[in-house]
């Protein structure tokens, strides 16, 4: 009965479960960036290319059932699909990094100023004066 109390509480802290949300939020996001390249952005390439559809570019290698097939139009999908995602992150990270140093950059509040020496010795002066 440990194990299971033990996985349970590992499980239910507050890194694990914001670690899968953001694995689900990801994995949406890149299927969001997938449709973009494919469906919008790789048909107008291709239309600037002369009609070329990457998704059929490759090169066949060999002969018959021997015969190797490199589908290197879906590779360099891959690449578009991986650079658009990794610039989201990096702008993301971006943004969270200048608000952090906003945080740390305000002014601390200032200490009530006390007074100076010369007003503490005229205070002196004139508690001896009266006694």
């Amino acid at each position: 009965m440990g194990f299971i109390k033990e996985f349970k509480e590992f499980a239910m802290k507050g890194n694990v479960m914001d670690m899968a949300v953001g694995v689900i939020i990801g994995g949406a996001f890149g299927k969001i960036v997938s449709s973009l390249v494919n469906d919008v952005l790789m048909p107008i390439v291709g239309k600037l290319t002369g009609g070329v559809d990457f998704t059929t570019l490759a090169v066949t290698l060999g002969e018959g059932e021997d015969a190797a097939k490199i589908c290197y139009g879906n590779f360099i999908q891959n690449i578009v699909d991986f650079l658009i995602v990794a610039f989201c992150i990096f702008l993301m990270l971006k943004g969270i990094n200048k608000l952090n140093r906003k945080k740390e950059e305000a002014p601390a509040p200032e200490e009530p100023k006390g007074p100076t020496q010369e007003e503490l010795l005229a205070e002196i002066r004139d508690l001896l004066k009266q006694k």
